[in-house]
């Protein structure tokens, strides 16, 4: 394989600017076909992103001879009949996150995967950001000293009904097509930068309720994690709230680290020498570096920047922590 030939399963809001446009920007790469169920939208957004090829099925576009990679974008419900499908024909697969509807759904993948030597990717891309790669380094140089603790708190008010109206924002509170509310959409972003520093859980406890009638999904909870490596975490999520909160803290023996996962491209640290602010550019597509990467695996120029076993293992973390809305 000398380029990837990409081929999208539900080319949605998410693929307009985060993710689409940088497969035609990355060296070896190509965005040659999309698929939608609705085949004006699919038509749609070829035109407008100038797409060779368009369809409204997607074994239709799986089969097709030129995708030699698929790119799945649809909400979690259908990740893993699209993944199997993909991997069956022998395509590369890179998948939205979360992986899939729960941790068995994702283990399933990450076992035909396994089983048919086919590449799996999970989009955990901020792994790749320029800001989360600092964060790595200033914890693996001890910029903190010895890390205790991980506090992290994210707030929003709870949806409008109009807000509500909007499919791609009812959805994500369907638990059939989500796996859960806000928390399952956004806490994998978060979940997995702390599972990409700090490495493997030790013991997950969590408490997840709901505290607000206009729908079913989850609005509250409530997270800790024991690392194997003696970190501790504590996370608090709240859909329901007056305002916006959106904070992580590193807790170290010489200092503390500072930083924010959707509303802020800095770090500030501070310690024995004093207090340190890096700030970086906004990303024009925020997917780009992590495709680039993925593009690498695929022609075995690179590891791969996030397996379907680490993929998985957030699913895991997810479900114990969601899983207290007894």
């Amino acid at each position: 394989m000398k380029k990837i030939n990409w081929g999208i399963i539900g080319c949605g809001d998410v693929t307009e600017i985060k993710s689409g446009p940088a497969f035609n920007k990355v060296p070896g790469s190509a965005l040659v076909a999309v698929m939608r169920r609705d085949a004006t939208k699919a038509a749609d957004y070829a035109r407008r992103h100038i797409v060779p090829k368009w369809y409204s099925d997607a074994q239709q576009l799986i089969q097709d001879n030129e995708v030699n990679a698929i790119y799945i974008a649809t909400p979690p419900s259908s990740h893993i009949d699209y993944t199997l499908m993909a991997i069956d024909a022998g395509k590369p697969v890179y998948v939205e996150k979360p992986m899939a509807l729960n941790y068995t759904e994702a283990n399933k993948m990450v076992q035909v995967a396994g089983e048919k030597k086919v590449k799996l990717v999970v989009a955990h891309y901020r792994r790749e950001w320029p800001l989360f790669k600092k964060l790595q380094q200033l914890v693996s140089e001890n910029a903190i000293g010895d890390i205790q603790l991980a506090n992290l708190q994210y707030f929003k008010p709870a949806q409008s009904d109009a807000e509500l109206a909007i499919e791609k924002n009812a959805w994500r509170l369907n638990s059939k097509i989500s796996g859960g509310g806000l928390f399952h959409d956004l806490a994998p972003h978060q979940l997995d930068i702390m599972y990409h520093i700090f490495g493997p859980a030790k013991k997950i406890n969590g408490l997840a309720v709901n505290r607000h009638n206009a729908n079913a999904a989850q609005n509250i909870i409530a997270g800790n994690i024991l690392f194997k490596n003696g970190i501790v975490f504590n996370g608090a999520w709240c859909f329901n709230a007056a305002t916006n909160s959106d904070q992580c803290e590193l807790i170290g023996t010489n200092g503390t680290i500072n930083f924010s996962f959707f509303s802020s491209n800095k770090i500030t640290l501070t310690n024995n020498n004093g207090y340190t602010e890096f700030n970086f550019e906004k990303l024009q597509h925020v997917q780009q570096p992590m495709i680039e990467k993925t593009v690498q695996y695929f022609l075995d120029k690179a590891p791969n920047p996030c397996t379907g076993q680490d993929g998985a293992e957030i699913m895991r973390w997810i479900d114990a922590i969601s899983s207290g809305n007894q």
